[in-house]
C-alpha cells in the first residue's frame, strides 16, 4: 500500500505557504545578515518598444509600451511594471510575516497607482529640468486576518514596507552603472 498525500481544502484563505521553509530562510538570514545576492535579467528588444526580458530560466517577461506611448500594447510598460515589482514584494513580506505571526490571512490585495511626467519622451522631448520618474506612488492594502485587529494590521504594513527591498530601491540612492557591452 502507498502513502499518499492528504488533500488541501481551501477554505477563503490565501493558498497557504510552507511555515517550515519560511523558518528556514528566517535563520539563515539570521545566521548569515550580510550575504548579497546578485539577480540578473537579459533585455532583448524585439522591434517597436516591445522587450523580452529572461529572468532565470522562466519564459521571457514581456515588457511594452501603450499606444499613446507608441507601443504595441501587449503588456505592461517599464514604469507599471515597476509598480507591479513593488505591489508584489509588498505582498510577498506582508504574507510572509503574516504567517510567522500565525496569522490566517483570508484576503490581501494591492492598489498602487504613481505619478510621473512623461514630457521628456525618454529625453527626446521636454528635457527642461524636472524630475525624472515617479513622483509620488500611492499605495493602498486590503488585508483581511482572523481575528487581527486593524492597528496590528497597520503595524505589519508600516514593518513590510520598511524591509522591502523594492520598497527600498523606490525610496533611496542606488548606485546604477549603465556601460556599453
Amino acid at each position: 500500500m502507498s502513502a499518499t498525500a492528504p488533500n488541501t481544502v481551501l477554505t477563503g484563505c490565501l493558498a497557504p505557504i510552507d511555515k517550515t521553509g519560511l523558518e528556514t530562510l528566517i535563520a539563515a538570514g539570521k545566521a548569515n545578515p550580510k550575504v548579497i545576492k546578485t539577480l540578473k535579467c537579459k533585455t532583448v528588444a524585439e522591434g517597436r518598444f516591445r522587450h523580452l526580458n529572461y529572468i532565470r530560466n522562466l519564459a521571457p517577461y514581456i515588457v511594452d509600451e501603450p499606444p499613446g506611448l507608441l507601443g504595441d500594447d501587449t503588456a505592461p510598460n517599464p514604469s507599471e511594471a515597476s509598480l507591479a515589482a513593488l505591489g508584489s514584494c509588498i505582498a510577498v513580506g506582508l504574507h510572509a510575516n503574516a504567517v510567522h505571526r500565525g496569522w490566517i490571512v483570508r484576503k490581501l490585495e494591492l492598489e498602487l497607482e504613481g505619478d510621473l511626467n512623461i514630457t521628456a519622451v525618454w529625453g527626446t522631448g521636454d528635457t527642461s529640468d524636472k524630475p525624472v520618474g515617479f513622483t509620488d506612488v500611492r499605495i493602498n492594502v486590503t488585508m483581511e486576518c482572523d481575528g487581527v485587529p486593524p492597528t496590528e494590521v497597520d503595524a505589519l504594513i508600516a514593518h513590510v514596507t520598511k524591509w522591502s527591498p523594492v520598497a527600498n530601491t523606490f525610496t533611496r540612492p542606488v548606485k546604477l552603472e549603465v556601460k556599453q557591452a
